[in-house]
This record gives C-alpha cells, structure tokens and sequence, in this order.
C-alpha cells in the first residue's frame, strides 16, 4: 500500500437556496480536482442549500434525506471519477433538520455527520444540535474524521477522532467575519495537539449581509500550511496526505533526548472535570 492520498479543499462562492446550481458548479469542481489527482474532495458547509436561512421555515424546502437525490447524483459522479467527495448540506430526518456533511464513494453514500456544537448564526440558530457521536470512515486507504465549522472551536470534537485513528479531519465551514483567529490559528493547533492532516474548507462570497472569510487551509501532523487560500476568491487547494505520519505519535526530534508523543504522554486521570461538568 502507498502512503500517499491526494486531497482538494474547494473554496466556492454558494447560492442560497439554490441546490441545483451549487450541486453543479461542486460535481464541476470535483471533476477539476479529480483530473489534478485528488483522490478525496471536499466542498464547505451547507454548500447544496446555502447557509444565511432566516427560519427553519424557510430552510425546510432544501433539507435533503441521507440518501435522497443530490446524494444520489453526488454518488453517481463518484463512481464515475472512482473518488471521494464530502459535501455539506442539512438534512431532513422524520421532525429534525441537521446541519450535516456526506462522506460519499464510488460505492455510495460512505456516512454522514451530524453538526454537534451549533452557534446563533445563520441556519444553526433554527437546527437540531447533532444526536450521533463522533466517528472515523475510510476513504480508500485515509481514515477520515468529518466535524464542521464550530466544532473547531471545541477541542475534544478533533481529540476523540484522533484518538479513534483519523489520519485526516475535514472541517467543513462557513466562517464569517470575526472568525479570522480560528482560520489562523485554529486550524493549524488542531492538527499540531493531534498529530493528524486537518484540512478546512470555507467559502467565499456574502448572503445576507455576512461576507465569508475564505482563508481555506490544509495542515499536516505539525501543523504546519500545505496549501492556504486567500480571503476572497474560488480557488482549490491540494495536499498530498502521508498516512503513516498521521498514524506515527512518536515524533523524535533528537535520538535520546527530544521525543514526543502527545498520546502517549496523556494523563487522562487528571482531565476528570472535562467530562462531569
């Protein structure tokens, strides 16, 4: 097996409420990152509806099950690339509406995620908060761990998918103004403290008076940049992922005398608060 997996970030401009344009302009997308490679490619935050819903009301008419018909022709596309894509979007489930992202394959519909952490902004302010827990998937040979936006900020959503073996997180996300320190210093932090890729993809563009930040960015285990957007345009990132330096924890900087491993050094007996309050 080669170590080796190529992903794209792509940093789009989306319509509100038109799903049948941003699904067109993403399958677009995909077939561009596809050709440069990518074997894995993922779109923002609610990019089939559009995030600045001013009601559940409003939002209801855009909602999607898991399966339903974008993920279909997602899927479709998929199988025709022989590559992954995840995609955000909400989700109608019985009486609920998700904010969700779809992990699809050249087989189908992969697994889905669930929005856990929701802020008063946009159509979190009318969603249901996430019911399931965090998970790893596989992509072909990555091990992906999906969150979106706002659970960036809380960082045990990122540990208990590092601890479950995600090589790479995707972070979908809508940052808007105000959210420039998470871009750019987050991001980088979250894959540094967990010794995994981390790759978040935001949009461009303004619903509603909110203007999007971009500033997309893939990080390797060090946290260090591969590939950064800019704060205003449509553009595709790339990184070449290397699994087994997502899976190695012991980093040794000098032989006998400067190692770490941010696991294995834990002490969990000590973090009793975190998890009783």
């Amino acid at each position: 097996m080669t170590s080796l997996y190529r992903i794209a970030a792509v940093q789009m401009d989306v319509q509100l409420s038109q799903p049948e344009t941003n699904l067109g302009s993403m399958i677009a997308k995909f077939e561009t990152a596809v050709a440069a490679g990518a074997q894995l490619t993922i779109f923002p935050e609610c990019s089939l509806p559009g995030y600045c819903f001013d009601s559940r009301e409003e939002a209801m008419p855009y909602a999607e099950t898991i399966p339903g018909p974008s993920c279909g022709r997602l899927a479709d596309t998929c199988s025709r690339l022989g590559a992954f894509a995840i995609m955000g979007m909400l989700e109608s489930a019985a009486d609920k509406l998700f904010n969700a992202c779809v992990l699809v394959g050249p087989s189908g519909i992969v697994a889905s995620y669930r929005k856990i952490h929701l802020p008063f902004l946009g159509i979190d302010r009318f969603t249901d908060p996430g019911d399931r827990p965090f998970a790893v998937h596989s992509a072909g040979e990555l091990r992906v761990g999906m969150n979106i936006c706002y659970d960036s900020a809380f960082p045990e959503s990122a540990r208990e998918m590092a601890l479950d073996g995600a090589d790479l997180i995707a972070l979908p996300t809508n940052f808007p103004p105000g959210a420039e320190c998470m871009a750019a210093h987050v991001v980088n932090t979250r894959a540094m403290e967990n010794n995994v890729y981390y790759a978040c993809v935001n949009r461009v563009g303004t619903e509603r008076g909110f203007t999007f930040i971009g500033q997309s960015k893939i990080c390797d285990p060090s946290g260090r940049p591969l590939a950064e957007a800019p704060h205003t345009n449509e553009e595709i990132l790339y990184a070449d992922i290397d699994v087994q330096r997502a899976r190695s924890k012991r980093i040794v900087r000098v032989p006998e005398k400067h190692i770490i491993d941010r696991f294995k050094d834990r002490r969990p007996e000590m973090y009793g608060r975190i998890n009783s309050k």
